[in-house]
């Protein structure tokens, strides 16, 4: 598999869509041992556990960098750093790691939204000099609630629902569930989307995207059998750290030092 970091000509393209499919950062092995980290955390009782409202079904995970080594080494991979790196104009931290599990017939979606939002408002980000890149763990399919996306839709800044002006209960717990505290109004995400298309991301397991943080995206229930497993590592500019950000750490990233990319492209 490929682990090389794209070409510069792709800085186009993602400034433009907003959106850019990235090479397989990782083998087989490295995923089924990644997944199985992942099954592991996913059983046990911490705050960076967060389940699907009314039920145990595991929604998503936080902040398993900070005490998982192969989370940990996943971050530091000089395939994720090297494209953050040169995408961003500088040396990155990771700002957030999470990853968003959508269990079979029990995943609920993930309204239109700016994951800039949260960030701004709610941390103090100046600035969306950010990427998330996203791989998927397992198959991901028009039936199990994949991610989709406004091409072109982080150049209009972040869309604010006026109907919630002041409203804004800022407790992070709105920010992991199925009622996000920050969405996009569906008219504008409707008129959005008739002007610019929505692009549906699919593909196999390995599969690896980055996704801006302005871009309007969602996802549908989970439709299916199999479960949607995809993690998500957001790389921040070093200049644009928060200075005083007050959520909870598994959330946020607190240090910002630069990071050194690992030695070697496997976990």
């Amino acid at each position: 598999m490929s682990v090389s970091v794209p070409p510069l000509g792709t800085k186009v393209r993602y400034g433009r869509d907003g959106w850019l499919p990235l090479p397989h950062i990782l083998s087989d092995t490295d995923l089924k041992k990644l997944v199985d980290r992942i099954d592991g955390i996913s059983a046990q009782r911490r705050p960076e556990v967060v389940h699907e409202e009314g039920s145990s079904a595991v929604r998503a995970l936080h902040g398993c960098h900070d005490f998982d080594e192969v989370c940990a080494r996943l971050v530091r991979l000089p395939a994720l750093v090297g494209f953050a790196e040169e995408l961003l104009g500088g040396p990155v931290y990771v700002y957030q790691f999470k990853v968003n599990m959508k269990q079979a017939h029990e995943g609920a979606a993930w309204p239109w939204h700016q994951d800039f939002a949260f960030w701004h408002h709610e941390d103090g980000m100046a600035a969306p000099d950010a990427v998330n890149i996203a791989i998927f763990l397992n198959d991901v399919t028009d039936e199990n609630g994949p991610l989709e996306v406004i091409p072109g839709s982080q150049h209009g800044g972040i869309f604010e629902d006026g109907t919630r002006a002041g409203q804004h209960s800022h407790d992070w717990h709105d920010h992991v569930s199925a009622k996000l505290e920050y969405t996009v109004p569906d008219d504008i995400a409707d008129e959005l989307a008739g002007a610019l298309g929505v692009k549906r991301l699919t593909g196999s397991a390995g599969t690896a995207v980055a996704f801006h943080p302005s871009i309007v995206h969602s996802s549908s229930n989970n439709l299916s059998a199999e479960r949607r497993c995809l993690l998500l590592i957001t790389y921040n500019r070093i200049g644009n750290a928060p200075a005083n950000p007050t959520r909870p750490a598994f959330l946020v990233g607190r240090d910002s030092t630069p990071l050194v990319a690992a030695d070697g492209n496997s976990l």
